[in-house]
């Protein structure tokens, strides 16, 4: 099996990001450089950036920020880091992570809490108890598309995450 030539380490698929992105990982790329590029729901892409990693045929850590132009109007978009092709500028070894842009659920975002889930809960008796506000049920599916596929179908000793 050979081993990637990127590997994203954070986020993982489904995280909640902040602004700026915090990105880390290991790869390698030519001549040590990469490019990270943010897309929103839509796939336009809404920031782009290119960072030092290890040299060519020399793995290296990574670790840096992306900031995020304004609030996404979905929470959901992609992170994709990747090399760029020095034969005819391609795209090659693009790692592409779903995630979910955490100002577009909650402004300002200031992570979340994870509930478990209770006999008897729904998600607008959640959104009561965190929000004050039953309709903000929402917010809480939004940010757990990940496991939940219908806001009227969830269970007990599910952990959701709560925006803050």
């Amino acid at each position: 099996m050979a081993i990637p030539n990127i590997s994203v380490r954070h986020p993982r698929p489904d995280d909640i990001v902040d602004d700026p992105v915090e990105v880390a990982g290991v790869g390698t790329g030519f001549e040590g450089v990469l490019v990270a590029r943010l897309r929103n729901a839509t796939g336009q892409e809404i920031a782009k950036r290119s960072f030092q990693a290890g040299g060519t045929g020399i793995w290296g850590s990574f670790f840096f920020r992306i900031d995020v132009p304004g609030i996404p109007n979905r929470p959901r978009g992609t992170l994709e880091v990747f090399e760029v092709s020095a034969k005819d500028g391609s795209e090659i070894h693009k790692r592409v992570v779903p995630i979910l842009f955490g100002r577009a659920l909650e402004n300002p975002f200031h992570g979340f809490a994870v509930h478990t889930v209770e006999a008897g809960e729904t998600l607008s008796s959640i959104a009561q108890d965190f929000y004050g506000d039953p309709d903000r049920f929402r917010t809480i599916f939004q940010a757990n598309r990940n496991v939940l596929d219908d806001p009227d179908e969830i269970f007990p000793g599910q952990e959701l995450r709560i925006p803050q």
